[in-house]
Formats: C-alpha cells, structure tokens, sequence
C-alpha cells in the first residue's frame, strides 16, 4: 500500500463517487420485499414478501412488455452492430478531412436528448403539419396518423434508434479499425488480395474480440429499455401500448397512478438479475467456442 501510495490518492475520488452512487443505494433493494411506507422509511417499513414481486408477474400486460422489452434489445443489438460496423470499415477508406466530416455528421445525434429527439419526430409524423404528410399529399396519397398505427412503430422506433446511436458504436469499431498493425495489409496487398478479401481475413477477425466485448455488455442490458426513446418519441400514445409500451414505460406509468415505489423496486431488481444471468450466459457461450473473445 505504501509503496503504490499515489495511486491510491489519485483513484481516492473515483472509489469513493463509486462507494457513494453505486454501492450505497443497494441497501434500497430491501424495498423490493417491503411494504414501503413514507411516514415509517426503509427500515421502519413491514416486510411483504414476494407480494411486490406478484403484482408485476400476475399483470395481463407482463408477458406484452416482457416481449417487447426483448425483441426491440434484439433488434438494436444486431441493426445497429451491423451499420456500425459497415460505416467503420467505410470511414476506414476515407481521406483524413472527409472522415471528420462524417464523424461529426454521425456522432451529433448522440448527443441530442430523447425530448428534442421526440420533437424532431412529432415533426415528421404529425398528421397533417407533419413533413411526411405533405409528402403524402404530392403523390395523392392518404394522410397516415402514425401515432395510431401501432403495427408501424416497431420500424419507426428501430430507424429512430439506429440514428441516434450509430454514430457513437462507429467511432468505437472504427477505433479499433485504426488500431490494427497497417503492416497485415500491406504483406496482404503484396499478395495481391483485393479490399473485401482483407475485411474478411484481417479487419474482421481482430476486431471480433471488440465485438464480442461490445455484445455482451449490450446483452447484459436486453431487459432495460431506453425509457426515453419508448416514451418520448411515441408520445406516450395510448393506442401504440401494444408494441411500444416495455418494462421501463409500464412501471413509470403504475408508479404514477398508483404511487407504489416497492413495486418499482422489485421490477428493478428483476431486471438487474435477469441482466447479469443473460451476461453470465452469453459469456459462457462464447467462452465454449473461444475462450479467448470471452470476457473472462
């Protein structure tokens, strides 16, 4: 300890940001199994089980948000793995000022907010004022009120996502793109191997450890949803519930009609567990046919 001295000072604000935001509020899981009442705190509160626990699971709408919770993490997992990785190895082939041009142009998205992001939507979708719908209109087409269509938002939220989030997995392949020895692909040009040739023996197979990393973090969240995507950009329209409404989006809504904070709780700690049992999983998979991509 003494030797590593100044280390530990300098990680001493790190680990205790850590202590204090992370570790601390676990001691709030108890509310999960809690009858929590304000008047009485935490510990004050009765005990009630798995009655907390029972609200959520006996829900009809359980298995609806349970599913698309699933299949729209599925769906951003594997559309937005696959862009990304296609605009990386195309930035790759790029001259240094266009590359900053569209690493800007990709990356700015990622920093706007779900509220601004909503609008931005609002203002393509509305019916009538929206741009869509003057579209329509010069083809003669029918006017569309998307925020009644539930069957088209699955498309709708997808697009939404990829553009927001494209640009910063981007950057991230493309990172690890630059970061690959340049002298694989001049031994590979000597050989006389053509661009895709090279993607697939060189670029590919180094940056799958990346990959792999990146999927099972992602994985690790499949039963969170990005709350303000799913709430903000469908407007919280109640005749797309069907298959824009998720786990996250269910519970703040139970939460505001009926005030219960144990049943958040115990919703929130379902999908911490569910969570780290899917990252345990899919490491375990991965390590029976590399051991070397897992993550440990």
């Amino acid at each position: 300890m003494k030797s590593q001295r100044e280390l530990f000072i300098l990680s001493l604000p790190a680990l205790i940001f850590k202590l204090v935001f992370s570790y601390l509020p676990l001691i709030g899981l108890i509310v999960a199994f809690k009858k929590f009442r304000f008047n009485l705190g935490i510990f004050g509160s009765k005990w009630n089980g798995l009655d907390n626990f029972r609200f959520f699971f006996v829900s009809d709408n359980a298995w609806r948000i349970t599913r698309n919770t699933v299949m729209y993490n599925v769906g951003f997992i594997i559309i937005t793995m696959v862009c990304a990785l296609l605009l990386a190895l195309l930035l790759n082939e790029m001259s240094g000022r266009a590359v900053k041009v569209y690493q800007t142009a990709l990356f700015l998205p990622y920093f706007l907010s779900w509220v601004v992001v909503g609008y931005i939507v609002l203002a393509f979708l509305e019916q009538e004022r929206g741009l869509l719908d003057h579209l329509w209109s010069l083809f003669g087409w029918e006017s569309v009120n998307w925020y009644q269509e539930a069957d088209r938002w699955p498309y709708i939220l997808n697009a939404v996502n990829l553009w927001k989030t494209v640009g910063f997995s981007t950057l991230v392949y493309y990172a690890g793109i630059i970061g690959i020895n340049p002298t694989y692909y001049e031994a590979a040009r000597i050989d006389g191997a053509s661009k895709l040739q090279m993607i697939r023996n060189i670029t590919l197979p180094l940056l799958m450890p990346l990959i792999v990393v990146l999927v099972i973090v992602a994985i690790g969240g499949m039963f969170r949803a990005d709350f303000g995507l799913f709430y903000f950009i469908p407007n919280n329209s109640s005749f797309l519930y069907s298959t824009t409404d998720v786990i996250d989006t269910y519970v703040f809504r139970a939460l505001r009609t009926i005030g219960d904070v144990g049943m958040s709780a115990a919703v929130g700690l379902y999908q911490s567990i569910i969570g780290f049992i899917l990252v345990i999983a899919a490491n375990g998979i991965i390590k029976k046919f590399n051991k070397d991509h897992a993550l440990w």
